[in-house]
């Protein structure tokens, strides 16, 4: 077994111990939601967690990491998250950050996946947890969540990212729930 499948299958576990919309915070004698920060690009996948969430007793804070992503209509995407119920939605602008911090240096060092492809994609997702996690503290919110599939490696990038930026931070990836799939 990979590390990678290692990672998932403990990741995996813990997401089906921890059930998702059962707990709620208790303060001043009040029950209140749990809130819970979505990385959010606007798409099917993440527009469909946004409503699952809600219907697991979330209070869902919408973030849109703008990457410099050509040709989409940011507020568009915003209020398509308002409009399925997000408690808030915003765009948080990481375009400087990603170069700066990310692309040139991965220019610089030449770093490669598999030791033919430049990393492009895969840089970003280090920068969205960060971003996130920011904006979850910014909203009082335990829980982050992100859409990735399992369809290559952006489970464990996310999950790998907010493990090392904030270790009390709870991941949810709903792809990996086997509620949420049926």
């Amino acid at each position: 077994m990979t590390v990678e499948n290692e990672v998932l299958a403990l990741v995996r576990d813990a997401d089906e111990l921890f059930s998702v919309g059962h707990h709620l915070n208790v303060g001043k004698g009040t029950l209140q939601m749990p809130r819970c920060v979505l990385a959010y690009s606007g798409g099917l996948d993440t527009s469909v967690i946004l409503g699952w969430l809600q219907d697991e007793g979330y209070e869902v804070h919408a973030v849109y990491v703008d990457l410099g992503q050509p040709c989409e209509d940011r507020e568009a995407i915003l209020k398509k998250a308002r409009d399925i119920g997000a408690a808030s939605a915003q765009i948080v602008d990481a375009r400087e950050e990603l170069c700066r911090d990310f692309a040139f240096p991965v220019l610089a060092w030449q770093a490669k996946y598999e030791s033919i492809y430049l990393l492009g994609t895969s840089i970003a997702r280090p920068l969205i947890t960060k971003v996130c996690l920011q904006v979850a503290r910014d909203v009082g919110a335990d829980t982050y969540v992100h859409g990735a599939t399992g369809k290559g490696n952006d489970q464990c990038r996310f999950q790998l990212a907010a493990d090392a930026l904030d270790p009390s931070i709870h991941v949810v990836a709903p792809w990996r729930m086997e509620r949420f799939r049926q």
